[in-house]
């Protein structure tokens, strides 16, 4: 497959003028790497039995074990071919090369990159410095390469034999062949960091952290522990010339696509040892592993402290993720926090991490204030589409029997949006009815009617509840006739809570026939209001026959009921007759 491509770079050598079009992001850093590639591409040496490596930044450039014809498009190519250059009459490049390889690596065009005249970030520079100096070009030998690779990708071999059949190949070992291997894809994660541990105990390296990378990018999540030893083994060796942040990171997001919460820990605590210091993307990375843990509540909310402490924040997308599994870890107090360092920094987070902290804050009567203080800060446009948002915070408010600030906030939205709904007037007619302040809830009620709401039937159900709870029965029926003429069916609980309000007061009559109004309504009772009515009637009313007709009617109907009601009826009953029977010999023997 190498044919046609040692054709045209062939081509390229002997051009006056060549240019490669490929579509990369017009930045500084990747014009360089740009200029750099396209050098590489053009100047090739048709001699393969040595191939010079040029390495690569990890996750920016292609493999050059994997070019394929079909990688190149030559529409894309703007060739201007030299007079001795082999073309046909037909525009066709003839071969040059007949012969196959199994590598192919192009040599670059040093003079090519203008250093002077790119500005990037000075790391960067500090990395690629061994890529452009030529003095430091070393070849690879492709016969051994491909000889290392079979060893690394072959299945077969033992893992116990890897050290001995790497010392007897008698490698050449540099920057630019351990850098290659480091790159090759398909090769056992195991495999690929002993190679490295063994490279490393056999040559002095300078750009030990730019392979760790290097390593970092190509290793699987699986491999997370062994690349931790590996790490740490180096790093004591070192004292910290070796190991890096963005080495130690990698660690961490290994362990956090793992699930090793307490893993990612010990490397964060580990990072003063060996001579980093933590960035945003560390405790990002750390959060992140320790979702799913028990242990989450202790150790999120430590390595929140430290990241306020230090003053470093993720870009906004990752502290909203943040806040969102702090919030989902019932840490809303410590989301609040991030949240708080967010807006000194003037970082705009995301709209749904921010809704999802109002709504956790409201859970807790002892944080509505800060979701109150959060939903103030939100622009005009988000309080208007945040209905869900603001209804949390009222029934947090409810909650917390804080009914002014509710009615107050409820105002607020009938003013500027969102407009309530009926679940928000239900959240405080349902406090003000538990408070007593009944009058104010049916308020409430002729307002929703005035902004064209219907209150539906629990709206009504609390307050009868609320009248039952004050005795205050006849104006409860009053409510109950109201929601007849609004809704074609009562729920049975209104009517539940109106016999035991009557049954309360001793007023077995209209209990019964609220009962019978009640099945007339097609609102069937169960087992809970014919036991409470039978159960008043024997112990209070001393009434057996009335039970009897209501325990027979349940038996007719199929309503489950217990033996003690069945069998207090019975002893209220035997205990009336006999008083019965008592009282008619006493009138008997007075009349004798």
């Amino acid at each position: 497959m190498w044919r046609s491509i040692v054709s045209r770079t062939e081509c390229f050598r002997h051009s006056g003028r060549t240019k490669l079009q490929r579509r990369i992001p017009s930045t500084p850093y990747h014009d360089q790497v740009h200029q750099f590639q396209t050098a590489s591409f053009i100047q090739t040496s048709s001699h393969l039995s040595h191939i010079p490596y040029y390495p690569k930044l990890p996750n920016l450039s292609i493999n050059p074990r994997f070019y394929s014809p079909a990688s190149f498009d030559q529409s894309n190519l703007d060739i201007e071919p030299h007079l001795d250059s082999p073309v046909s009459e037909t525009g066709e490049v003839d071969d040059v090369l007949e012969q196959d390889t199994a590598s192919f690596t192009p040599k670059p065009d040093i003079k090519s990159i203008d250093l002077e005249t790119t500005s990037y970030n000075a790391e960067l520079m500090e990395k690629m410095t061994f890529l452009v100096q030529e003095d430091q070009i070393r070849e690879i030998d492709a016969v051994k390469f491909e000889t290392l690779l079979s060893l690394l990708q072959s299945s077969e071999n033992a893992d116990c034999s890897l050290e001995e059949s790497l010392n007897n190949m008698e490698l050449d070992l540099h920057e630019e062949f351990i850098l290659k291997v480091l790159e090759t894809p398909c090769i056992e994660g195991g495999k690929l960091i002993r190679f490295f541990r063994w490279s490393l105990s056999k040559q002095d390296v300078c750009s030990i952290p730019l392979m760790m990378e290097t390593l970092c990018c190509y290793l699987k999540k699986n491999d997370a522990h062994s690349l931790w030893d590996l790490v740490r083994e180096i790093g004591e060796k070192e004292k910290g010339n070796a190991v890096n942040t963005n080495i130690l990171n990698g660690v961490i997001s290994l362990f956090s696509k793992l699930g090793k919460g307490k893993a990612a820990l010990d490397v964060l605590n580990s990072f003063e040892n060996l001579g980093c210091v933590p960035n945003e993307d560390t405790y990002y990375y750390t959060i992140e592993a320790q979702l799913g843990k028990r242990s989450f509540h202790s150790c999120a909310s430590s390595i929140i402290q430290k990241m306020l402490n230090s003053g470093k924040l993720p870009d906004e997308n990752k502290t909203g993720k943040i806040i969102s599994y702090l919030c989902k870890g019932n840490l809303a107090n410590d989301a609040y926090l991030v949240y708080l360092s967010a807006k000194e920094k003037k970082v705009h987070l995301p709209k749904p991490s921010i809704h999802l902290l109002i709504s956790s804050l409201s859970l807790k009567d002892d944080t509505v204030p800060l979701a109150l203080e959060i939903l103030n800060d939100l622009p005009v446009d988000d309080r208007r589409r945040a209905i869900n948002t603001f209804s949390s915070v009222v029934r947090g408010l409810c909650r917390s029997n804080d009914i002014n600030g509710a009615k107050e906030l409820v105002s607020r939205m009938i003013e500027a949006g969102p407009p309530p709904g009926n679940a928000v007037f239900n959240y405080i007619i349902e406090s003000l009815s538990k408070a007593g302040e009944l009058e104010d809830a049916l308020n409430m009620v002729k307002l929703m009617e005035t902004r064209g709401l219907k209150p539906d039937v629990y709206a009504y159900g609390v307050i009868i509840s609320g009248y039952v709870k004050g005795g205050e029965m006849g104006e409860a029926r009053k409510v109950l006739a109201a929601a007849k003429s609004k809704h074609s069916k009562i729920s049975r609980v209104v009517y539940h809570s109106l016999i035991r309000g009557y049954c309360k007061l001793e007023e077995f009559d209209k209990a019964v026939q609220l009962l019978n109004e009640m099945k007339a309504s097609k609102v069937q009772p169960n087992g809970d209001e014919y036991s409470k009515l039978i159960k008043s009637l024997c112990l209070k009313g001393l009434d057996w026959r009335t039970s009897e007709k209501l325990l027979d009617e349940m038996e007719r109907k199929s309503i489950h009921f217990n033996g003690m009601t069945k069998g207090l009826v019975t002893a209220v009953k035997e205990m009336m007759q006999e008083e019965e029977e008592v009282g008619i010999t006493e009138v008997a023997v007075q009349a004798a």
